[in-house]
């Protein structure tokens, strides 16, 4: 972790994709007076599962994982956050600990709000306050779409579903591969199996002609084959 410069709320380009687009513009310089401003390198670990929130982050830049462990070791994903998104709301709301730790996917900037600062916008304005109740529900139907896709269906739907779902949150670059370096065992964790499965499938995937891979790099070619597999609703 490094401390950085702090970008100036009042002209921070990626404000309007956050929740603080919801501030008026005369509680901008609170804000920035306020907060903290962090770079991570891909690995490095933010907040650890367990720890009290100060404070929440939001993504100026890059994207972050958040991740749960069991007694076993074994590690699943249940959450991926992008440019502009907040994590650790949800704990600083409830006043608990962190249920997940987050770990930054590749190189990530961070904003760290304190807790006062955090709290004070949302006594003051009542259009944050509506956006974070928004942001709850979404956040909770979310883990509800999660939970009956692990219990109802196979791993190459959950994968073909997966990869449909990060086309959507990175998107492509201009060789049409996903805007993300996810491993195979990071995609493994999110699906919720074993890396050597995942790999067995990509290549399966790959002869149908649903996708390509190089290395790390993936190229959706059937979006509407994967959809098919992965049985979603149109």
């Amino acid at each position: 972790m490094q401390r950085i410069p702090i970008p100036n709320c009042e002209t921070c380009p990626i404000r309007s994709q956050s929740l603080f687009g919801a501030l008026q513009e005369h509680q901008l310089p609170e804000l920035s007076s306020s907060k903290e401003c962090y770079f991570f390198r891909r690995g490095e670990v933010i907040f650890h599962e367990g720890s009290y929130p100060a404070g929440i982050y939001c993504v100026h830049q890059g994207s972050v994982k958040l991740c749960r462990s069991d007694s076993s070791g074994n590690v699943v994903i249940v959450r991926l956050a992008r440019t502009g998104d907040l994590l650790g709301y949800r704990a600083l709301l409830s006043n608990e600990r962190y249920t997940a730790t987050a770990e930054a996917l590749e190189d990530t900037t961070l904003c760290f709000i304190p807790r006062q600062t955090f709290f004070e916008l949302l006594r003051q304005n009542t259009d944050l306050m509506a956006a974070v109740t928004e942001l709850l529900a979404r956040d909770l139907r979310a883990a509800e779409t999660r939970l009956a896709s692990l219990a109802q269906k196979s791993v190459p739907q959950r994968l073909a579903e997966i990869l449909l779902y990060l086309r959507e949150l990175f998107g492509e670059d201009e060789t049409g591969a996903l805007k993300t370096t996810m491993t195979r065992r990071e995609l493994a964790e999110l699906v919720g199996t074993a890396p050597e499965t995942v790999i067995r499938l990509l290549s399966d995937f790959q002869r149908r002609k649903l996708i390509s891979t190089d290395h790390r790099h993936i190229r959706i070619l059937d979006p509407a084959g994967l959809a098919y597999l992965a049985d979603l609703e149109d």
